[in-house]
């Protein structure tokens, strides 16, 4: 058991979410993007977290950046740059789902690479989203998985791809996109609805068993409020949802990342060898059960109440 908490670098866009409601009411602003919700969340929940992202010198970068750091995230150096900050208008439905439009830049930091101090003796790196695809910043996010990937002792790489089609147009280099990332990563979670874009006319079960194929040990599919599927090549189960009162979705699925990357953060602080979850043989039914159950949790909480506002640790129980 180490003494010193597993820590995580989240690698990809921020921006602000500019909320339209459905009702009419007035329009609102706030801080988002799902690699820098995910950061958020992890610094929550109290875990050791880098961002390595794109601010523009801006009010909004500001607002972001503060927003931030009240969670005790760390701005990798060069995440900072001229000029103005990436925005997602979401349009929101009267059941609280909503429809984004993106204004947006990104590039990895310059010089960033596998060997950046802010990877070094780091556990786990996670990356995805629209930074993983969206050029000219997405091919070096893949470049930069696999190059850590072969390093002689690779963190635990966690993979969302958070699949935006009004982005990626391109849907044939997206899916070939995904399958270099995911060829990387040791775990991969995604939506119901990722999952149908990615493997249409496959159920979320033959998808996750596609996505094992290309490697990682651990798969989970977001079901919406029926819970989640984990899956690794030997056992599976479905985290079962939980009831709540819907304020909007925005954020829910970053917010389970962000536990299901504690979750895994709490098994190597316990000495869980990291092959063990790169190809899944250290998860059993009860270990996926109790890590679907608390990513889960934090995922209701999270849409319980309006924007991308995840738990802090004491209030998941």
């Amino acid at each position: 058991m180490s003494n010193t908490p597993t820590s995580v670098v989240a690698i990809g866009e921020s921006l602000i979410d500019v909320v339209v409601p459905a009702s009419g009411a007035p329009v609102t602003e706030h801080p988002g993007g799902s690699p820098m919700n995910i950061a958020l969340g992890l610094g929550r929940l109290g875990r050791p977290v880098t961002l390595v992202t794109r601010l523009g010198s801006d009010a909004r970068g500001a607002a972001i950046a503060d927003h931030v750091r009240s969670a005790g995230v760390r701005l990798a150096t060069g995440s900072l740059h001229d000029g103005p900050t990436s925005t997602a208008t979401a349009h929101l439905r009267a059941g609280g789902s909503a429809e984004y439009l993106f204004d947006l830049d990104w590039s990895l930091p310059s010089g960033f690479t596998a060997a950046d101090p802010a990877l070094r003796a780091v556990g786990i790196v996670h990356a995805g989203s629209i930074a993983a695809f969206l050029e000219p910043g997405g091919a070096a996010v893949a470049t930069l998985l696999a190059e850590l990937r072969a390093t002689e002792h690779p963190p635990l790489i966690t993979l969302d791809p958070n699949v935006r089609p009004s982005v990626v147009p391109d849907r044939a280099a997206a899916v070939a996109r995904f399958v270099e990332l995911a060829s990387s990563a040791a775990v991969v979670k995604l939506s119901d609805e990722d999952a149908a874009w990615l493997y249409p006319g496959s159920d979320v079960d033959a998808a996750a068993d596609r996505i094992l194929e290309l490697g990682p040990g651990l798969v989970t599919v977001t079901l919406g409020a029926a819970g989640a599927l984990l899956a690794t090549r030997s056992v599976r189960c479905t985290a079962p949802g939980a009831a709540v009162t819907v304020a909007d979705t925005i954020g829910a699925g970053d917010s389970f990342m962000s536990a299901l990357i504690d979750q895994l953060a709490a098994l190597l602080d316990a000495g869980m060898p990291v092959a063990a979850l790169r190809d899944g043989s250290g998860l059993d039914e009860a270990a996926l059960a109790t890590i679907g159950a608390f990513a889960v949790r934090c995922a209701a909480i999270t849409v319980s109440r309006p924007g991308a506002d995840p738990p802090r640790r004491a209030e998941v129980g």
